[in-house]
């Protein structure tokens, strides 16, 4: 499996991708309209395709955000090697910690993010209420028919890992 970074020969193909995944390239975090055309990023590429795309930001408090986590192949590893790429980018630019947001419905990734060391720090109440004021495409109901309420945030600490 080959990583590839977000680079402007491939933007147009990894837009494509979150149009497709995402219904938009914007995402919206607790309220914050965030426009993911501009976004630094991983991919795994299978026969010109995306199998996978890790989407994230630096922050200037040196907090290393991941934005979008997608893999279409679970199972197999890449989720988690992708991840770790993120945590080896985030050293090298002197971040402190990697974050990420979920929301309630999102079951996958809540257990995802925890068995790889990341605790859960907060919970947004009801936030994605203002994420729909910037995004209304949000459904109402989540995965598993829960409905989509609340954004839950994950912190891995770099300094502590566990």
């Amino acid at each position: 499996m080959e990583i590839t970074t977000i680079t402007p020969e491939n933007r147009s193909v990894i837009n494509g991708f979150l149009m497709k995944h995402w219904y938009s390239t914007d995402m919206a975090v607790c309220g914050e309209k965030i426009d993911m055309t501009r976004l630094e990023g991983l991919a795994v590429f299978s026969q010109g395709e995306i199998t996978a795309l890790l989407t994230y930001r630096i922050k200037p408090d040196h907090i290393c955000e991941i934005i979008s986590l997608d893999s279409l192949i679970e199972n197999q590893g890449t989720a988690t090697k992708l991840l770790q790429k993120v945590f080896d980018i985030a050293r090298t630019c002197s971040c402190k910690a990697v974050k990420v947001m979920t929301t309630n419905d999102n079951l996958k990734a809540i257990g995802f993010y925890q068995k790889r060391g990341f605790d859960m720090i907060k919970l947004h109440y009801n936030s994605v209420e203002n994420s729909r004021k910037i995004k209304p495409e949000i459904p109402f109901l989540g995965e598993y028919g829960i409905p989509l309420r609340h954004e839950l945030e994950f912190v891995y600490d770099l300094k502590n890992p566990k």
